[in-house]
């Protein structure tokens, strides 16, 4: 179900994964217009379930949408299918330009749109990526606990995975890849009892449906049950460019974000984020919060507006 897209709103949010729809929650509860545009393509669509989310843990994805939905519906929130391109100033607020021509005007716009995981270009790592090739021991590590884990050497978190994951299964073997560890990593790795397997993976091994090890590019197959790797995790926002908005190198050297202040506040005026679009290490709750957050924000802020408006003398 999908609601008809109106001409404008108070606030027009670009994204309705958890982010996106508790600021419309919020915003909604405040009694103001709100739409939220959604393109369909959540990042979190493959998982079996979300897990680390109190009294929610293990809920699918889709549902959790679907009751999210639901709750925005409640409070007169829209929620409309679409792809958005384009997002520009205008005299009265801002214009949202969707893929298929249609376009709506907001007060105010919040940017939930997540982020794109980029996993290296290795057979097997994207076929079986949300099972059992996973990337963050909160949200997935339970399910692969007391298994045979390789953790893929891919960048400057790798060893860090590998520590935490260690803490789930006895048996973690590090490859270092195309990034072998220091010789102070390799000493905390020993320490944790990690064995390092050098040399470049080739491929990740895949027989009746399931993983069963990893490849080296010499020819050696090293039996896992799981593969841990660290994602490049990159802002979905191309289309804040006209806005001066552009992702940003994140200072953990995870990927690229949109920086904000705490509240999700942008520095073009009027503009908010929240979720994996500046956060790219926020769980669901975390978005969730950020998302509330950013709604109670640009409340307010239309509250301010309001006020000032009141207080200019009529002629």
């Amino acid at each position: 179900m999908t609601d008809q897209l109106e001409n404008s709103y108070d606030v027009v949010i670009v994204g309705g994964g958890a982010a996106g729809l508790n600021g419309a929650l919020m915003l909604g509860r405040s009694r103001r217009s709100v739409v939220v545009i959604d393109a369909g393509r959540p990042r979190n669509a493959p998982a079996e379930g979300v897990h680390g989310l109190l009294a929610l843990d293990g809920i699918a994805p889709s549902e959790l949408l679907e009751r999210g939905r639901t709750e925005v519906r409640g409070y007169g929130g829209h929620i409309v299918d679409g792809d958005v391109v384009a997002v520009e100033r205008g005299e009265e607020g801002f214009t949202v330009t969707l893929a298929d021509g249609r376009a709506v005007r907001g007060r105010r716009v919040l940017v939930a749109t997540g982020l794109i995981d980029e996993v290296p270009d290795i057979p097997g790592l994207r076929q079986r990526w949300g099972r059992d090739v996973v990337h963050c021991p909160y949200c997935h590590g339970w399910e692969v606990r007391d298994q045979a884990i390789g953790v893929l050497g891919t960048g400057p978190m790798s060893v860090h995975q590998a520590l935490l994951f260690r803490q789930l299964s006895a048996d973690v073997v590090y490859f270092g890849n195309v990034a072998p560890p220091t010789a102070e990593q390799a000493a905390q790795l020993d320490a944790r009892g990690i064995r390092v397997v050098d040399g470049d993976v080739a491929s990740v091994e895949i027989a009746d449906d399931r993983l069963v090890g990893v490849r080296l590019t010499g020819g050696t197959l090293v039996a896992r049950d799981a593969v841990a790797v660290a994602s490049r995790m990159v802002a979905r926002a191309g289309f804040l460019a006209p806005l001066g908005l552009v992702p940003v190198a994140h200072p953990s050297g995870m990927g690229e974000h949109i920086p904000t202040d705490p509240t999700g506040r942008t520095e073009t005026p009027g503009v908010w984020v929240a979720g994996n679009v500046t956060d790219l290490s926020a769980q669901v709750g975390a978005a969730a919060a950020a998302g509330a957050m950013a709604g109670a924000q640009i409340n307010f802020d239309l509250v301010n507006e309001e006020i000032q408006q009141a207080l200019i003398p009529q002629t």
